[in-house]
């Protein structure tokens, strides 16, 4: 099922949030979060690819040796400062601000650039090509060759991409 609306994509991703932000991810644990982000994707069209709980997915038009802009984050959380006063794992909203262990870094960032990604999954008419790799911390390096917000998968995160021109 493809999303139709920004409205439905929006509510979508929030609901995906919560879903993140209520499954425990602690960095070397986050299978679950893996598992509910390759679910999510697939139950919009998307082919998603996994190397460890390093999730990665192209548009629908991608071409290796076009230009390729990669929207990366990450999905995996730290352990909850002594300092914390909510419960981490219960997303709840107030005053329009969603709040859970990962809402900020980076389950927000990672939100947005999914919805991003789905938003022109389908466009044939971009000029280049989309990936979004989904990674954990320190285990799949991004090249950072381009100036941001564009990064090289060059050489780096997923070889299959082959080598995009900057």
């Amino acid at each position: 099922m493809m999303i139709k609306t920004s409205t439905s994509l929006h509510t979508e991703a929030i609901e995906l949030l919560k879903k993140l932000i209520a499954t425990p991810s602690l960095s070397k644990k986050e299978d679950d979060t893996a598992e509910a982000i390759i679910d999510f994707l697939e139950s919009h069209g998307v082919a998603t690819q996994r190397l460890h709980n390093n999730i990665w997915a192209t548009n629908k038009h991608f071409e290796v040796g076009k230009p390729t802009l990669l929207l990366n984050s990450h999905h995996d959380t730290v352990k909850p400062n002594d300092g914390y006063t909510r419960d981490p794992h219960g997303p709840k909203i107030e005053d329009g601000k969603l709040f859970g262990l990962g809402s900020n870094d980076a389950g927000g960032p990672l939100i947005s650039l999914m919805a991003t990604f789905l938003h022109f999954h389908d466009r044939k008419d971009l000029g280049g090509t989309w990936c979004s790799v989904l990674r954990l911390r320190k285990k799949f390096p991004v090249h950072t060759e381009c100036a941001p917000p564009v990064m090289c998968c060059r050489n780096s995160i997923v070889p299959s991409l082959g080598n995009p021109r900057r």
